[in-house]
């Protein structure tokens, strides 16, 4: 099953790399406060709607749940790397993490006020991209906000495409065509940002955070 064998993959090329990714990445929101005003934009949003809980998914060794945290949002992380999750609770024992899969998440229908997925769709092969914002839509109440951060394809003729990555195969989505894929799992775009790349950069993408609400 495609699926099963892609999220097979990317587990355990997350466990492999677990300790270098959460040593490469632990300070990266510090030095990137455009990160950090979207992520407290949806804070205030999720708060304004009354239910206040959120999962980060994708939440790898959990430095933004626990910024997120920080923020005074009732926040946990799930991942489906058990090395990941495993550095998180090492990290921020005080916060709770949980080992699972965005395909089939063990969280109530309508129980959250906000889902983050932070560049955690990007290993999603595009056939199951549905499936998968459908599952964001179950989890969130209405009125409830999800705040989904990709890269972009090179444009509106290459909807999806594949781009090199280290650790499992990756996909990049043109932006319209992602948020249509949102409206047609009934999660409706509210805003967008475009980050540029610097030139310096490997990948030579645009930056793509968006945040959808749920009817």
């Amino acid at each position: 099953m495609v699926e099963l064998d892609a999220l097979s993959a990317t587990r355990e090329g997350y466990d492999a790399v677990a300790g270098t990714y959460a040593q490469m990445f632990r300070d990266s929101l510090r030095d990137s406060p455009l990160e950090r005003a979207i992520l407290g934009a949806f804070v205030e949003v999720v708060r304004a709607g009354g239910v206040a809980q959120v999962a980060d998914l994708g939440c790898g060794p959990g430095y933004v749940t626990a910024h997120l945290a920080g923020l005074g949002m009732p926040v946990f992380g799930v991942d489906a790397s058990p090395a990941m999750i495993q550095l998180a609770r090492q990290a921020y024992p005080a916060l709770r993490f949980d080992l699972g899969s965005m395909a089939a998440l063990n969280i109530a229908d309508g129980e959250l006020g906000g889902v983050l997925s932070r560049w955690s769709i990007i290993h999603t092969p595009p056939p199951e991209l549905p499936g998968i914002l459908a599952e964001f839509r179950r989890v969130l109440a209405p009125g409830g906000h999800l705040l989904i951060c990709f890269p972009a394809s090179d444009g509106p003729s290459r909807p999806t495409q594949v781009y090199d990555h280290s650790v499992a195969p990756a996909y990049q989505w043109w932006p319209d065509h992602l948020a249509a894929t949102l409206g047609d799992a009934g999660l409706a775009e509210v805003f967008r940002v475009v980050s540029r790349p610097e030139p310096t950069d490997r990948r030579q993408f645009l930056g793509i955070q968006l945040l959808a609400r749920r009817a």
